[in-house]
Formats: C-alpha cells, sequence, structure tokens
C-alpha cells in the first residue's frame, strides 16, 4: 500500500510544493526570472495566471519578457489540470525558445511538468534531462536555481530506482551554489529524499532527513512550511512505531493551525491513522470524518488518490452516494 503523504510541492510543481520560499537578490541584481517569479501563489494558480496575463500585456510580443511570462501562464493552467491549455500555451513559443537559454529551460521545465502532471512522467523524464542540459549554458543570473529545479522534478518523474540519485545530485548542486535561492531548494529536498527512503522502506534515514528538512525550515522563519516539515517528522515517527511521539506533534499542529486560521485535514487524517494503529476504532471514526471533510475539497487529492478518500470515508462512516 502507498504510504500515506501530503502531495509533494515539489510535485505540484511543486509543489510543490511545492510552494518555495526562496530568497530573492537585492531588487538592482534582481533578474527579470526572478521579478516573475515573485508573482506566484502556488495555493491560487487562477490568481497566479491573472497576474501573469497582466504582466505578458506590459511587454512586446516575442521579447525575452513576454516569452517568459508565457511559460508561467502554462505552468499555472497546468496547477488548474488544464493540461490542454497549458500545451496549447507552450506551442506558442516552440520555434521561439533557444535565445536566450534561459527560455528553453523554463519551457522544458513547464512542458515536462504537465506531461508528469496529467500522468505520463516517462515522456516528462527526457524534457527535465534536456532542461538540465541548457542550464549549463545559461549565463544569466539564477541559473542554479532553474538548474537545481529540473533536477528535482528528474527525482519525482524519474523512475523509482533513479530518484535518489537525481535527488542527491540537486542537493549538491544545492549546497555548492553561490545563489541564495539555488540554495532555498535544500529543505524541499531533503524533504523529497527522505520520501525516497520512506519508499524504501529505511524508516530511520527517512526520519534523519525529514529532520534536517525540519531544521531547514526553521532556520529560515518559514511558519507555513514548518508546520508541514512537523508534520513529516511525525508521519516518520509513526512508520516507526513511536506512536506517542507522532501523536504528539500532530496534535501540537491542530493547535497551531488553529491559531493561524489554517486546519489541515492531512493533520487528522494522520491522527485517525495513529488511532487506527493503536485498535481505538472510535477515536479512528471521529479523526477520519474530519480529515475527509477537508480533503475531499483538496483538487489534487480528488484527481489523484480517490481511494484514498474513498477509504477515509469508510473509516469515518460518511456515505459518499
Amino acid at each position: 500500500m502507498t504510504p500515506l503523504r501530503r502531495p509533494r510541492a515539489f510535485a505540484l510543481g511543486a509543489l510543490l510544493f511545492l510552494q518555495l520560499s526562496i530568497p530573492m537578490s537585492n531588487a538592482a541584481e534582481r533578474d527579470f526570472s526572478e521579478t516573475l517569479d515573485r508573482l506566484w501563489d502556488f495555493a491560487a494558480p487562477a490568481v497566479s495566471e491573472s497576474r501573469f496575463r497582466a504582466e505578458l500585456a506590459k511587454h512586446p510580443s516575442g521579447s525575452r519578457e513576454a516569452r517568459e511570462t508565457t511559460t508561467q501562464i502554462a505552468r499555472t493552467l497546468g496547477l488548474q489540470r488544464k493540461f490542454s491549455e497549458a500545451d496549447v500555451t507552450l506551442d506558442t513559443l516552440k520555434k521561439d525558445v533557444d535565445e536566450p537559454p534561459r527560455i528553453r529551460v523554463r519551457y522544458l521545465l513547464e512542458r515536462g511538468r504537465v506531461r508528469n502532471s496529467s500522468g505520463n512522467p516517462a515522456d516528462a523524464v527526457p524534457l527535465f534531462k534536456k532542461a538540465v542540459d541548457f542550464a549549463a549554458k545559461d549565463a544569466l543570473p539564477g541559473a542554479d536555481f532553474y538548474r537545481v529545479d529540473a533536477l528535482h522534478m528528474l527525482g519525482i518523474a524519474a523512475p523509482a530506482d533513479e530518484r535518489l540519485r537525481w535527488n542527491l545530485e540537486a542537493l549538491a548542486v544545492a549546497d555548492a551554489s553561490n545563489d541564495a535561492r539555488a540554495r532555498g531548494w535544500r529543505a524541499p529536498l531533503l524533504h523529497n529524499i527522505g520520501w525516497t527512503y520512506h519508499d524504501r522502506g529505511d524508516y530511520v534515514t527517512a526520519l534523519d532527513y525529514w529532520q534536517k528538512a525540519l531544521a531547514a525550515r526553521e532556520g529560515a522563519g518559514e511558519q507555513a512550511k514548518t508546520r508541514i516539515a512537523k508534520w513529516t517528522v511525525a508521519r516518520g515517527l509513526r512508520s516507526l512505531n513511536r506512536l506517542d511521539e507522532a501523536e504528539k506533534i500532530q496534535r501540537e499542529l491542530i493547535v497551531e493551525n488553529e491559531k493561524n486560521k489554517a486546519p489541515d485535514g492531512f493533520v487528522f487524517e494522520e491522527l485517525a491513522e495513529i488511532a487506527l494503529a493503536r485498535n481505538d476504532s472510535h477515536a479512528a471514526k471521529e479523526w477520519a470524518a474530519k480529515a475527509y471533510a477537508y480533503l475531499n475539497n483538496d483538487i489534487w487529492i480528488a484527481a489523484n488518490e480517490k481511494a484514498r478518500l474513498e477509504r477515509l470515508a469508510r473509516i469515518g462512516g460518511i456515505a459518499t452516494e
């Protein structure tokens, strides 16, 4: 059975979420790519689409700025699961993406993300590999950021036995970079590497990476992402049957999330799983019902993990028909 997890930021485009709070350079040093990325709200892709379309209207057709902005419009469409529209948008760039290499890199990244998110990772992998190659030719500021992005996507889309290698290469590039945004990939990469070990059944190593990811999030002062990192550490503790520790963290997260007006269905789901591990069906039913109420409205979960929702409904005693 696939281990329960939050959708990776980084698998949503991460999301991810993957969804990074990457340090920004001084305005005087900021390349257009970095300025463009500041328009993103990954939790609201439709809002981001409107921002990018407004940005596109500011630039002459065929300019570097217009072409690069178009790649991000395609990304917003992919996150809204409008895959055909995303492809059509990228098709407008097919003959005009070679110079500067940054345009080719971002075009390949978004074409690959559309393939991966629409359920065709095998078609996405060659695109991400090409993006890595073109990133090596990119002389614009911030090239390492997009090189790591492409490597990290290979760590998600590649066959399972290759993912660790790609993630470790991405982490090495991030750690060696002089670019603050590239170094900002460290926490999400540690998170993803942890999941790779967890998928292999090596829960001790997974927990070690997740604890490092948590430390990185705390060090960056990223409160929302720190809460996700705590959730993941607790998830690792549950796999190690350290149920009391896992429950303590999840219950603390309920308090933190309420304080921030950000209730989290994944926390309730984990508490249901902890209750099941203790053979406490009554508590499991209550937590599963709460989890279902939130996760049933999650577009990614509904599209990709229908069986997970159905299981929560069964545990929670919820009629879905």
